[in-house]
C-alpha cells in the first residue's frame, strides 16, 4: 500500500478575520444612539415656530427612530429621554423668563420623562410587522398622555403645533391634531423603515421596501388630497373685526402692577380707533375684541373702570370683549372675558375654563414653597364650567383664552356651541420677546384649518393676528406696539369632520398604540415559551 502524501503549496489559507475594534469605536458606538435621539430633538424643536422648517419634522422623527429600533425596553426610554430633553429644554426657554432657570427646566425635564415613555413604546413594537404603523400610535398615545397629566396636561410641543404650514397641516380638518400629529411621525418612521430595508440590499422589489415607502409617502399624499376641504369663503356673511393691541409700560411679571395703565393703553387705543372712523378713514367695524388681561383692575366693583371701558365701548359704536380679572358672585377670581355693550355695558361672560399651572393655581403649593418661594407669585383662580359663545352684533364669537388654545376638547367645545368665528385673547407680555407668541400663534393657525373657522389673536404687547380659516395670516402686528387691526372675515357655520368626530380619532389612534404594544408583549411571551 503506498501512503499518500498530502501536497502543501504553501502556508494554510483561513479566512480573513476582522481586527479588533479599538476602544474608541466600541465607545463610538454605544454613544452613537444617544447622541442621534438627543439630535433628533433638537431637530425637532428647529421645525417649529417662528421657523417655517416644518419638513424638519419628519426627519428628526427618523433619526429617532433609528436610534430606539430594536433596542431594550430601558435602553428605548433612555433614548426617549435624551430626544425629549433635546426638543423640550429650547421650546420650553420662555418659561424661565423672569423666574429663573429652575421652573423651566423642571418643566422640560418632567414632560421628557413622559416622552421617555414613548421611546420606551417604540422600542417594545418596533420588531413588529409595520412596526411604524405602530409606533406612530404609540406616539400620539404618549402625546395624549402628555395633553392631560400631570396637574391637567401640558400639550405645548404636540407635533401638530409645529405644523402651521406645508403639507400635513390640511389633515387638521379631518381629525384634529392627533391625525395631524400621527402623518408627521407615519412619515419619519416610514423613512427610518425605509432605510434600514435598503441597508439590507434587498432592491426595490422587496415587500418590506414598499410597505415602507408607503408609510412615508401617503401622508405627504393625503395631506394634499385634504387641502381642497378648507375653504375661506364666507357661509353666514362677513363680519368686519378690530383686533386691539394696547401695549404694555414694561415687559414681564411686573406689568401685573401697571394694571391701569395697561387698561388706559387699551382705551386709548380703541379711542384712536373711533377717531379713524368718524374722520371717515376707518370703516366701523362690527365687533372689538381686546386681550386677556386689558382690563386687571375688576370693572364691577371699580368705577373708573367701568367708565373708562364703556367710554371706549361708546366712541367706537360696537361691542367690545374685554379680558378682565374679577371676582365671581361667589368671591373666587376669575380670567374672564366680558361682552360689553355700548348701550347696555357688560352684559355676556366667559370664564377661562383650563388654567395654567404654577401661573394662574398652584398645585400643592405649599409642598412646592420648599424649592422655591416663587410659587407665592402664581394665582389662584378657578376655573369655569362650560362653554359660552357671544353674540356680537350678529356674529357668534367663540372665545379661547390663550393657553386654552393647546386644548383640542376646549377649542371644539367653542365651535360646537355655535361660533363662526374664534377669537384667543392672550397676554404674553410675561414672557418678553421669546418665541412663545409665535409657538401660541402657531397654535391657533392650527386651530383654524381644525376647524375652518377665521382666528382672530388680541394680545396685550404682540403679537396679534388675524388668522383666516385656512390657518394663513391675513394681517399681524409687531411686538410691544400699540396698533389696530382691522379686517373682514368670513362667518362659518359648517362643521369639519375633525370638529364632528370629537375625540374619536384620537381615541383611534391611540387604539393602534395600545395594539401594537399587547402585540408585542403576547409576541415575546410565546417566544420565551418556545424557547423553554
Amino acid at each position: 500500500m503506498t501512503a499518500t502524501a498530502t501536497s502543501v503549496d504553501g502556508p494554510e489559507q483561513l479566512d480573513p478575520q476582522p481586527e479588533p475594534a479599538s476602544r474608541g469605536a466600541r465607545l463610538l458606538r454605544r454613544i452613537a444612539p444617544a447622541v442621534a435621539a438627543a439630535l433628533s430633538g433638537v431637530l425637532l424643536y428647529a421645525s417649529f415656530p417662528p421657523r417655517e422648517l416644518w419638513w424638519l419634522a419628519p426627519l428628526a422623527l427618523a433619526l429617532f427612530g433609528a436610534s430606539v429600533h430594536g433596542r431594550r425596553l430601558r435602553a428605548g426610554f433612555g433614548l426617549g429621554f435624551l430626544m425629549g430633553l433635546g426638543f423640550l429644554v429650547p421650546l420650553l426657554s420662555w418659561t424661565g423668563v423672569d423666574v429663573g432657570p429652575l421652573p423651566w427646566l423642571a418643566l422640560a425635564a418632567t414632560e421628557a420623562l413622559v416622552v421617555g415613555l414613548a421611546g420606551l413604546g417604540i422600542a417594545c413594537v418596533s420588531r413588529l410587522p409595520l412596526w411604524p404603523l405602530w409606533a406612530a400610535g404609540v406616539w400620539i398615545a404618549d402625546e395624549a398622555l402628555r395633553a392631560r397629566f400631570p396637574f391637567g396636561g401640558f400639550p405645548w410641543g404636540k407635533l401638530a403645533f409645529g405644523q402651521p404650514s406645508g403639507l400635513f397641516l390640511p389633515l387638521a380638518s379631518l381629525g384634529g391634531t392627533p391625525l395631524l400629529g400621527f402623518a408627521v411621525v407615519l412619515c419619519g418612521f416610514g423613512l427610518t423603515a425605509l432605510a434600514l430595508r435598503l441597508k439590507d440590499v434587498r432592491g426595490v422589489r422587496d415587500r418590506g421596501v414598499v410597505v415602507a415607502a408607503v408609510f412615508t409617502v401617503a401622508p405627504v399624499i393625503a395631506g394634499a388630497a385634504t387641502a381642497s376641504l378648507v375653504s375661506d369663503a364666507p357661509e353666514d356673511g362677513t363680519a368686519r373685526v378690530a383686533v386691539i393691541q394696547g401695549n404694555v409700560p414694561r415687559m414681564g411679571l411686573d406689568f401685573n402692577s401697571q394694571r391701569r395703565a395697561v387698561l388706559d393703553y387699551h382705551v386709548r387705543e380703541t379711542m384712536k380707533l373711533a377717531t379713524r372712523i368718524e374722520a371717515g378713514r376707518t370703516k366701523k367695524p362690527d365687533l372689538v375684541l381686546w386681550p386677556e388681561n386689558s382690563s386687571d383692575i375688576d370693572p364691577y366693583v371699580n368705577p373708573d373702570a367701568y367708565a373708562e371701558i364703556d367710554k371706549a365701548a361708546k366712541a367706537v359704536g360696537a361691542p367690545i370683549s374685554v379680558g378682565a380679572v374679577v371676582n365671581a358672585e361667589d368671591g373666587t377670581p376669575r380670567n374672564r372675558q366680558i361682552l360689553w355693550d355700548p348701550k347696555t355695558g357688560p352684559g355676556a361672560v366667559y370664564d377661562k375654563r383650563q388654567l395654567q399651572p404654577f401661573g394662574e393655581y398652584m398645585p400643592y403649593r405649599s409642598f412646592f414653597r420648599i424649592f422655591s418661594k416663587d410659587v407665592d407669585r402664581a394665582g389662584s383662580f378657578v376655573a369655569g364650567k362650560k362653554p359660552v359663545v357671544f353674540d356680537m352684533a350678529g356674529t357668534r364669537v367663540g372665545p379661547v383664552t390663550c393657553y386654552e388654545a393647546a386644548f383640542d376638547s376646549v377649542v371644539r367645545d367653542q365651535v360646537k356651541a355655535g361660533a363662526q368665528i374664534l377669537s384667543v385673547p392672550s397676554n404674553n407680555a410675561t414672557f418678553d420677546r421669546s418665541q412663545m407668541t409665535y409657538q401660541q400663534l402657531a397654535m391657533d393657525r392650527v386651530r383654524a384649518v381644525e376647524h375652518d373657522r377665521a382666528v382672530m389673536v388680541p394680545v396685550t404687547s404682540g403679537v396679534s393676528a388675524v388668522i383666516r380659516p385656512d390657518g394663513s395670516v391675513a394681517r399681524h402686528t409687531g411686538m410691544f406696539v400699540a396698533d389696530t387691526l382691522v379686517a373682514d372675515v368670513p362667518r362659518r357655520t359648517s362643521l369639519t369632520l375633525a370638529t364632528r368626530l370629537g375625540g374619536g380619532p384620537e381615541a383611534l389612534l391611540v387604539a393602534i398604540g395600545v395594539a401594537g404594544l399587547g402585540w408585542s408583549v403576547v409576541r415575546a411571551r410565546r417566544g420565551r415559551r418556545a424557547a423553554g
